[in-house]
């Protein structure tokens, strides 16, 4: 099969542009598709019913957590570790304590439970680091019969 003919462009030439435009596309769509379906990490709720009943008091929990004034935030340090810095009005809150999740975002590794101890700064210090990538923090601060949840990711 001769392509070039005397520099003319021919039917073979159109053919060939098309089926390599094609096989680009079809290619690339596979690839994604593929990428897609191996990513992905599951569901967001198991059972969207049980959950829309459960809407109402979600709401609530959250306006009563409004309600608190905390000032939550948290970072992760060089080594890994988890910081939380717990104020209100500007000043830090004692007698704080914490637990929590690390949950990776497309599910690929094991959940990772999460312990933190009293700094003498204020603060609050994961007692072990997280492993290397992205991660999901699930938390949950308390102070006597006050509970402040969050949900922050971290890298």
């Amino acid at each position: 099969m001769r392509i070039l003919t005397n520099g003319k462009f021919t039917g073979w030439h159109m053919t060939a542009i098309l089926v390599a435009f094609f096989g680009v596309v079809m290619a690339v769509n596979f690839t994604m598709a593929r990428m897609a379906i191996s990513s992905f990490g599951g569901t967001v709720v198991d059972n969207s019913y049980v959950a829309s009943q459960k809407y109402n008091r979600w709401l609530n929990a959250a306006a009563q957590q409004d309600r608190l004034g905390w000032d939550v935030t948290v970072s992760m340090d060089a080594g890994r570790y988890i910081r939380i810095d717990a104020s209100t009005n500007g000043a830090t809150l004692a007698q704080v304590t914490a637990v929590g999740d690390a949950l990776h975002p497309l599910g690929r590794a094991a959940d990772v439970p999460l312990a933190f101890s009293a700094s003498p700064k204020g603060h609050l210090l994961s007692t072990k680091p997280l492993p290397a990538g992205r991660w999901n923090l699930r938390l949950s601060l308390r102070r006597g019969a006050d509970i402040f949840k969050l949900m922050e990711q971290v890298q």
